[in-house]
């Protein structure tokens, strides 16, 4: 698990396809290495990969082709600017949100405008994502843990602040970028916790013809206000 706040960014130092595969090795002067073994996990832009040689400031990792498919590591080369984030322990301080390192799919950034002393990206998802992404809801955006500001059928808009910008991949970002998204882990289990019920109400009928509807449902989330 992570947060998705960034503790450092790094480069990709090499690139090795192999079989549909890939073999990352990425460089950072700024991360932390000291409590990293190799089996860890560390969040490659959002994207939770396994360290599997440990040398020096750089770290190598193992794609599958099916991570590939589903994020923007077949966009990488070597040069590539990646945000970094070590796995959760039990210390660590939760500033951002849970974040799995699963990336659901791929957005794209859809406009860039300033806004004070900040930015506003505006990202279009996927539209089997977007019903999942609410305004002021949390989502995960290259490893970053951001707050949803607006949301326009399957467009959203988040709004970055300078720090952000400097200390990720963020003040590199230009329209038309495709990025790595993950949404809220809590919207995911609430979509199958009802689907539970709605199968609930099908097979589970009582002897008097009547749905057993002890669980979760869309119905009970309207009649109490959560649903409108």
């Amino acid at each position: 698990m992570f947060t998705g706040i960034i503790e450092a960014t790094g480069s990709i130092k090499s690139l090795t396809k192999s079989d549909g595969d890939c073999r990352l090795s990425i460089y950072s002067e700024k991360l932390n290495y000291s409590d990293v073994l190799i089996g860890d996990s560390i969040a490659v832009s959002g994207v939770c990969l396994t360290v599997i040689e440990l040398n020096d400031l750089i770290f190598t990792a193992d794609v599958s082709n099916e991570t590939l498919q589903c994020t923007n590591l077949g966009n990488f080369k070597e040069g590539t600017l990646v945000n970094l984030e070590k796995s959760l322990k039990p210390e660590s301080s939760l500033g951002g949100h849970f974040v799995s390192g699963h990336v659901d799919g791929i957005a794209t950034l859809q406009s860039k405008d300033v806004d004070g002393d900040s930015l506003k990206l505006v990202f279009t998802a996927p539209v089997d994502l977007a019903h999942y992404i609410a305004r002021k809801g949390s989502v995960c955006i290259d490893g970053i843990s951001l707050t949803v500001n607006e949301v326009d059928g399957i467009s959203f808009s988040v709004n970055i602040i300078p720090h952000t910008a400097e200390e990720t991949t963020m003040h590199e970002f230009e329209v038309g970028r495709e990025i790595n998204l993950e949404v809220d882990l809590i919207s995911r289990y609430l979509e199958r916790l009802l689907e539970k019920n709605e199968i609930a109400e099908i097979y589970s009928v009582g002897s008097d013809g009547n749905s057993n509807d002890k669980g979760l449902s869309i119905k009970k989330l309207q009649a109490s206000g959560f649903i409108k």
